[in-house]
């Protein structure tokens, strides 16, 4: 079983691919969060992954509260694959000691940030997805082998971004009240139907935000009119969700 949290797409892209290679099942944390659904028992023998983008260099709440679920019998086989646009920080450390895991792996996609950093240029986006192919084929080399290996790049400053910056981040950073739409706003719905934490309600024809953003910024990614803003820097800033076909990225892989 494979369970995965993803806000723009990297990180169900990723579940998706090594549930194709593996066989697995792969389920949507935010679905099972929904739900309020009980414990989840994790058999002895059984593969076990969960899948998930680095926000502040930690774990997405969804993804902590989550881990509250479960209920893990030592003999599975438990592995993490945490998705970043650069680096992940203590992210899987900060794991390992929730969650008793045999391997775990980052792996670099696309930039989408957007209050803080711009996206990365189209070239840049398409060479880190091509290169997470390259590597998620080894991962799950690794899964199905029941290697047990970790993998992931910290970077530096790991330690002050892990633990100092995360929790300025969830104290501070994941209110809903900067985000408005513009008159180009359709009244679509999109936002409302893509919300992981069905945090948006339009009314009206209009997004209104409640206060249980986790900043998966998938509102501001997939608007179609480029209408919804985050304070006063996204506005001129890329927007990013993953819509790669497979001839995409498959169009130069390994190169």
């Amino acid at each position: 079983m494979i369970y995965y949290f993803s806000g723009t797409g990297n990180s169900k892209w990723a579940a998706e691919k090594i549930g194709e290679k593996t066989g697995d099942r792969v389920v949507n944390i935010s679905d099972i969060l929904k739900s309020g659904s009980g414990k989840i028992h994790i058999g002895a023998s059984v593969l076990f992954g969960i899948v998930f983008p680095v926000y502040a260099w930690n774990l997405p709440k969804p993804v902590a509260e989550f881990l509250k679920l479960l209920e893990v019998n030592r003999g599975a086989y438990c592995y993490a694959v945490c998705t970043c646009g650069d680096e992940a920080g203590y992210t899987i450390d900060i794991l390992k000691k929730r969650l008793k895991l045999k391997s775990g792996y980052s792996i670099k996609m696309p930039n989408n940030y957007i209050p803080a950093f711009d996206v990365d240029s189209e070239e840049t986006a398409l060479q880190k997805v091509r290169a997470a192919s390259v590597k998620l084929d080894s991962v799950c080399d690794d899964i199905i082998g029941r290697k047990e290996c970790f993998d992931y790049d910290r970077g530096r400053f790991a330690l002050i971004k892990s633990y100092v910056a995360a929790h300025f981040f969830n104290k501070y950073a994941l209110s809903s009240k900067p985000f408005y739409s513009e008159p180009a706003c359709n009244g679509c719905g999109l936002c409302e139907k893509n919300c992981p934490t069905g945090n948006i309600t339009v009314v009206d024809g209009m997004p209104f935000w409640d206060e249980k953003c986790v900043q998966c910024l998938s509102c501001i990614h997939r608007c179609p009119k480029r209408a919804i803003q985050y304070g006063k820097f996204t506005k001129n800033r890329g927007r990013y969700y993953f819509n790669y076909t497979e001839e995409e990225i498959n169009g130069q892989k390994g190169s």
